[in-house]
């Protein structure tokens, strides 16, 4: 499972306990969706539902907190990627990891799949938090500054969240649960070399396309 980090503040074993139930939820929710009961994430917590009340107030808030820790935790990765003395190196050390990210893949499918107010939330801090790591890049010298560094960014997170997306949509079988941690590995081995390719070296030959079209819009 992910790190433990407190989501609260209280004392210590209080901690412990919701970060445990924040963690059990995360994968909950990934895989049944978000009109399961409270009664379930505190079976996979291993904790009573009013124990889960007690923590977050209600199923609401703890996704809220579980939003938080699922952008903690792409947020703190990313940087760590992007800003390594080696991005090779970087990126190599994630892709070696890349099935944990299977739980926070899953929670943020079914998230945006959900639609609605905290979707559009979550999709809003993922563009932020992109656009922040983005710019540590370019003072790490690892990434190309960008003359709108905010509209590259969400432009980026569109284009990778709706792959992964459309991804895990076709792999959906009626009646099947999508096994994330082996799909996030296959969308990665499937897509990396490509993408790479793209971020590396461009794609179109002629530089002058962006000034005409910055001129004329």
């Amino acid at each position: 499972m992910f790190n433990q980090q407190p989501v609260s503040q209280g004392p210590a074993d209080d901690l412990t306990t919701a970060a445990r139930i924040r963690d059990a939820a995360i994968e909950v929710f990934g895989e049944h969706g978000f009109q399961v009961g409270v009664r379930t994430i505190a079976a996979a917590a291993g904790v009573s539902p009013g124990l889960v009340n007690h923590h977050f107030g209600s199923k609401d808030g703890l996704r809220v907190a579980c939003d938080d820790r699922v952008l903690q935790l792409i947020r703190d990765e990313k940087v760590k990627a992007i800003t390594a003395p080696s991005v090779a190196k970087g990126m190599l050390n994630a892709l070696a990891e890349i099935e944990s990210y299977g739980p926070l893949v899953g929670y943020m499918v079914r998230s945006l799949q959900a639609g609605g107010p905290m979707a559009k939330s979550l999709l809003d801090h993922m563009v932020s938090d992109a656009e922040g790591y983005l710019e540590q890049g370019v003072e790490a010298g690892t990434v190309k500054p960008s003359r709108d560094p905010a509209a590259r960014a969400r432009y980026l997170m569109l284009l990778n969240v709706g792959a992964t997306l459309l991804y895990m949509q076709m792999r959906q079988r009626h009646g099947e649960k999508i096994d994330y941690r082996k799909a996030v590995r296959e969308l990665t081995e499937e897509l990396t070399a490509p993408a790479l390719e793209f971020y590396t070296q461009g794609l179109l030959t002629d530089p002058t396309i962006l000034d005409t079209f910055t001129k004329e819009n």
